[in-house]
Parts: C-alpha cells; sequence; structure tokens
C-alpha cells in the first residue's frame, strides 16, 4: 500500500507543477494581448467606427453570445489608428448588422480632467464597478465613440451592466453622440 501512496503523491505533484506552468503561459499570453499590436482577436478589416444614429437596446441573455447590456473583452482599435489597439472591456449597447456595437470601458478616473477630456471631445459617464474588473474598480465609459466589434472577436464575457445604470449611458449616449 505504501508504494502506492507514493505514487500518487508523487502524480499529484507533478500535476501541480503543470497546472501551475500552464496557468503562468496562461497570464503571459494574455499580458502580450494587451499590447498595441492587433491580438488573435482583432478582425482582420475593421470598417470604421460607427457615426450614425445607433439603435440601443437592453438585451443581456446568459449564455456565450454577447448581448447589449454585457460588458465584455475585446479588442479595440485605437481611434487614430485603426491598425493597432488595445485589449480592453467594452460595453454593448446594440448592432449594426453582423457587428456589434460598443463602448469603451475605462477604470481610469476622467472627472478629475472632464473640462480637458471635452475640449478633447471626449465624454465619459461612471458605471461603478461590476465583474469585469477583477480588482473592483470604478469604471467609466466613453458616450461618443461607438466602436464596431466583430461577434467572434469576443475574448469573454465580463458581467451585466444592470438596467438602470445602462439607461444612463442611454441617455449619455444621446446627448453626445
Amino acid at each position: 500500500m505504501r508504494p502506492t501512496h507514493s505514487i500518487i503523491t508523487a502524480g499529484m505533484r507533478l500535476l501541480r507543477e503543470v497546472i501551475r506552468a500552464t496557468a503562468s503561459t496562461t497570464k503571459q499570453t494574455d499580458r502580450r494581448q494587451t499590447k498595441h499590436t492587433p491580438s488573435r482577436f482583432a478582425p482582420q478589416s475593421y470598417p470604421g467606427d460607427f457615426t450614425g444614429n445607433p439603435h440601443i437596446s437592453y438585451a443581456p441573455f446568459d449564455d456565450d453570445i454577447a448581448d447589449p447590456g454585457e460588458v465584455v473583452w475585446t479588442w479595440v482599435p485605437f481611434e487614430e489608428d485603426f491598425s493597432q489597439g488595445k485589449d480592453r472591456p467594452v460595453l454593448i449597447i446594440g448592432r449594426d448588422g453582423r457587428w456589434l456595437l460598443a463602448l469603451q470601458v475605462t477604470s481610469q478616473d476622467h472627472d478629475l480632467d472632464a473640462e480637458q477630456e471635452a475640449r478633447a471631445g471626449r465624454y465619459w459617464e461612471d458605471i461603478g464597478t461590476g465583474g469585469w474588473d477583477s480588482q473592483g474598480r470604478p469604471s467609466e465609459v466613453r458616450l461618443n465613440r461607438i466602436i464596431r466589434i466583430a461577434p467572434d472577436s469576443v475574448r469573454r464575457i465580463g458581467a451585466v451592466l444592470d438596467e438602470g445604470r445602462f439607461e444612463r449611458v442611454v441617455k449619455g449616449v444621446a446627448r453626445h453622440h
């Protein structure tokens, strides 16, 4: 019985080492995807930001598909150069044909520099905390840039934004888009 116990103990130790190594590799991969070059989640051809009058809806559904009202993680192209971007959370607000329409989410507090942001043409709405930020930091969404997201570029669904906060965002989009 003793040799079997030793074999099991050694096997468990080896399994833990493999799991740790895999987790370490995954963390490194995720870190690389936040760089400014397109990740494997970036769409091959970005048609540009949405400029029309968006049809906004609130329709979160508990499945693996991104729906309006959900905060998801995806690659977002930079405004000044669509060939570069960053992996970040976005709030899905609607659809445009095959594209999801989304607003960029950030944990940076723009209340401190609201006048400067407004002069630069950027407007933000506080949405508080949620499951999209593992550190529980308060977040904001940018109201006047609507990003097109390819549904297959969504890396993971972070959380559902409650309807009250979503409605505040909708009012802000109407004011600033």
